[in-house]
């Protein structure tokens, strides 16, 4: 399929330079923390797919060359933007968190109150998690709660990971090396201590023009709705791009992007397994309905979370793995027949994904 020449002129053509620019047609990107860097922050909350997200946008990269990364904290996890987990580089976590912090700790005021966890009883358990992590301490959550529970400080229910949010948007925690199949913490001041950090206004700047740059083109609600930035501060990020950012109007909304040349095009009919939280779909919520021009997705009364099928930017089925002791099966879910040339795409897909985690893979059509 030949590039995208000026002005996107329907929603195919907007999904198709999305999933070029985020670098999953053409992976761009020549190593991981160029991947994390690129995008700014990467929704990384089912941890062993958000690992593939990265590793899809580059070349060569197996699943445990993404778990070094993390573990040396070349790459950290930590809340923030909506907030849920993300993938970001600890240049930058600094001051993704000093942006978006505000606004979610303003959204989640009223459940601190539900769960009664008062100023006092935050800040306790700050001084008690920073103490029990400095030194280079990396801590598990169940042995941070064993410490809360100790002091008197109960972590029964949402307590716990309020706490642990509470310390990170605070700026004094985040992810340490994985100790085996369980997450750490450490402080933050300790995994990035080069961490920049930038006065309001260039932080703003900065972040719209990474979002753009690689979720463009996206309208200024699904801009707010990836950031957790107000309409106001969307806007003015947008604003202080200057004739860096172009905008167009298409089937009534309003697209803004970084334009310039085309990417690339990929193959056709190139095949790509997305993970459900992959940035392709995370990254917009009014105009995530281009990735299903044809409504086979509304059909079903979904176009929300799922592994995906992409296909020239669109879903074409779903796909689920399952791991064995010689390899790992893939099961397509097609939403339509795949003609023989698709075929071989998503032949190709699965032998990526095999060889990201080191094993014989091969697929199969799921049975009515």
């Amino acid at each position: 399929m030949p590039p995208i020449e000026g002005q996107p002129e329907s929603a195919r053509d907007i999904a198709r330079l999305r999933l070029a620019h985020q670098g999953v047609a053409t992976a761009p990107y020549a190593s991981l923390e160029e991947v994390v860097g690129a995008l700014g922050a990467m929704q990384a909350q089912e941890y062993a797919f958000a690992k593939w997200s990265i590793a899809q946008r580059t070349t060569g990269v197996a699943d445990a060359d993404v778990e070094r990364a993390v573990a040396e904290g070349r790459i950290l996890r930590t809340h923030l933007l909506r907030p849920t987990w993300h993938f970001v580089l600890p240049a930058d976590i600094r001051w993704l968190v000093d942006l978006t912090a505000p606004r979610i700790r303003a959204s989640s005021a009223s459940r601190y109150g539900q769960l009664e966890l008062d100023d006092a009883t935050l800040s306790r358990s700050v001084d008690l998690i920073v103490a029990a992590l400095s030194g280079g301490r990396h801590r598990t959550r169940r042995e941070i709660a064993a410490l809360l529970n100790e002091a008197g400080i109960s972590t029964a229910g949402q307590r716990m990971p309020y706490i642990l949010a509470h310390a990170e948007l605070a700026g004094l925690i985040c992810s340490g090396a994985p100790r085996g199949k369980e997450q750490t913490y450490a402080l933050l001041a300790e995994r990035a201590p080069d961490a920049r950090t930038m006065p309001r206004e260039e932080a703003l700047t900065e972040l719209t023009r990474r979002y753009l740059a690689t979720r463009g083109p996206a309208t200024v609600k699904d801009y707010m709705a990836w950031s957790s930035l107000t309409a106001a501060d969307a806007r003015a990020g947008i604003a202080l791009l200057g004739a860096e950012a172009e905008s167009f109007t298409l089937g009534g909304r309003e697209y803004w992007w970084m334009g310039g040349a085309s990417p690339p095009a990929e193959d056709s009919p190139a095949a790509h397994l997305l993970q459900t939280y992959d940035e392709f779909f995370s990254g917009y919520r009014e105009s995530k309905d281009v990735v299903d021009v044809d409504g086979r997705l509304r059909a079903l009364g979904d176009i929300g979370y799922y592994h995906a099928v992409v296909i020239d930017g669109q879903v074409i089925g779903r796909w689920r793995r399952t791991l064995r002791a010689r390899g790992v099966e893939v099961e397509v879910s097609p939403l339509r027949p795949l003609e023989a040339a698709e075929e071989r795409g998503v032949e190709a897909a699965v032998g990526r994904f095999g060889e990201f985690l080191g094993l014989p893979a091969a697929w199969r059509v799921a049975s009515e």
